[in-house]
């Protein structure tokens, strides 16, 4: 039975510490009760700051009974992806090499939410390099998904994926280039949010250097609740002097009215990565509940997606080309572009599978069509919610992916809300 405080959302815990119904040290320690019962059949969070947490966690409580309050998470818990730097924690990225390296810094994501009252409970796995699509690595093994333990909870955010799941921690970070927060959302039944390309920094954080020369890979919350993802989005989001690539645009407000007439495209099959029934049946009732709220739905999809996949292979051998050939790669990279937006003339925002298929036992984990789903919207640069809508007979979660504009994150959060309340969102798995 998972204790009433671990049900809660990021929102409803800030709220609850800051009128005094829970301490914040109740809270942690709830937490750090859950990682020691679960984590040992899940590997999800591999380092866990219980000392520093606890401390945290007192300081917290005597500055409330001053009448101090830190910020908007003001003694809520949370995890990060261990690629992110963390003063005195172990940040590995799932090398050997840094198996015992300890930062002397935070990452500007994590300096932000600690400034927003948040306490760090811990690092959660990764691949190696922290990039990759099986959570997996030579310094902490191998992470599995929380609803079943023979499935994978893919990667590379699998760790904080499948740690929210489990309820071993309510808010966590991650991050994503090619579909590296959406894919584990969907295959451990979570909401995560890939923000619009620049709008938060990578400063602090292992192998993503921002700026120019890192134009897909996006750092954002991964959640339980959508609700949380937007706080967490807006704690998070903003220019730090540092990343080059960070832009300068103003945040806009989430509110459910801006789904009134909004013109929604929607198809379940890219033409290469054959959807299996169950994601289709499930997007298709997504698209369904909808058209019944009241948007205009249409099934449509941008002929320019069979392209995605090869774009971004030859993306990812560009230490193999020619100069030519890195110069014709950025032409077709911005002829897609150009593309896809030409598409977005006619609608508002498209929502579309996270992956072709759930979760896949380990022993038949291979990828080949993995992240044909979110590649597009990668190359685009443009913002993406995954949320739990349904699941298969065999109890595994499905999400649905929603896209839209630059900056439009106002949208993709909302319609994720719709798609929540219509279909209830996280399960609790069977731990």
């Amino acid at each position: 039975m998972l204790d009433d405080l671990l049900m809660l959302s990021a929102v409803e815990l800030a709220h609850a510490i800051r009128t005094k119904k829970v301490s914040a040290v109740e809270v942690i320690s709830a937490y750090l009760k859950r990682i020691e019962l679960v984590n040992p059949q899940v590997n999800a969070v591999v380092q866990v700051a219980a000392e520093s947490a606890l401390l945290e966690a007192r300081k917290t409580d005597q500055a409330l009974a001053r009448g101090e309050i830190r910020g908007p998470l003001h003694g809520v818990p949370f995890t990060v992806k261990d690629v992110f730097d963390t003063v005195g924690i172990v940040s590995s990225a799932g090398l050997e090499e840094r198996a015992h390296f300890v930062p002397s810094t935070d990452a500007v994501v994590v300096a932000r939410l600690k400034a927003a009252g948040a306490i760090l409970l811990g690092k959660t796995n990764c691949p190696p390099r922290g990039s990759g699509g099986e959570t997996d690595n030579p310094v902490y093994g191998r992470t599995n998904n929380p609803y079943d333990l023979l499935c994978t909870p893919a990667g590379s955010s699998g760790g904080e994926a499948a740690a929210i799941a489990a309820c071993e921690s309510v808010l966590g970070i991650g991050s994503d280039s090619g579909g590296s927060l959406r894919v584990p959302a969907h295959f451990c039944g979570i909401a995560t949010l890939k923000p619009t390309t620049g709008r938060v920094p990578n400063t602090g954080v292992f192998n993503h250097p921002g700026g120019l020369s890192d134009p897909r890979t996006q750092i954002g919350p991964m959640a339980r609740y959508v609700r949380d993802l937007d706080l967490a989005f807006s704690l998070i989001a903003g220019e730090d002097g540092r990343d080059s690539g960070v832009i300068p645009m103003p945040l806009r407000a989430s509110s459910s009215s801006l789904t009134d007439g909004l013109r929604l495209a929607y198809f379940v099959d890219d033409g290469q990565a054959v959807p299996t029934a169950d994601i289709v049946a499930t997007v298709e009732a997504a698209a369904h509940a909808l058209n019944q709220a009241g948007l205009v739905v249409k099934e449509a999809k941008p002929p320019c997606l069979s392209e995605a996949r090869i774009i971004t292979e030859r993306y990812w051998r560009q230490s193999e080309m020619s100069g030519d050939e890195i110069e014709q790669l950025f032409l077709d990279w911005d002829r897609f572009r150009t593309g896809m937006l030409a598409f977005m003339a006619d609608y508002d925002a498209i929502l579309c599978p996270a992956d072709y298929r759930p979760a896949a036992p380990h022993s038949e984990d291979h990828p080949a069509w993995r992240f044909n789903y979110t590649l597009p919207f990668s190359l685009c640069g443009w913002p993406c919610t995954v949320v739990r809508a349904g699941e298969t007979a065999r109890g595994l979660p499905i999400g649905v992916q929603f896209a839209a504009r630059p900056w439009r994150e106002d949208l993709v959060l909302v319609l994720a809300q719709r798609i929540e309340d219509a279909f209830g969102g996280w399960h609790p798995p069977p731990l």
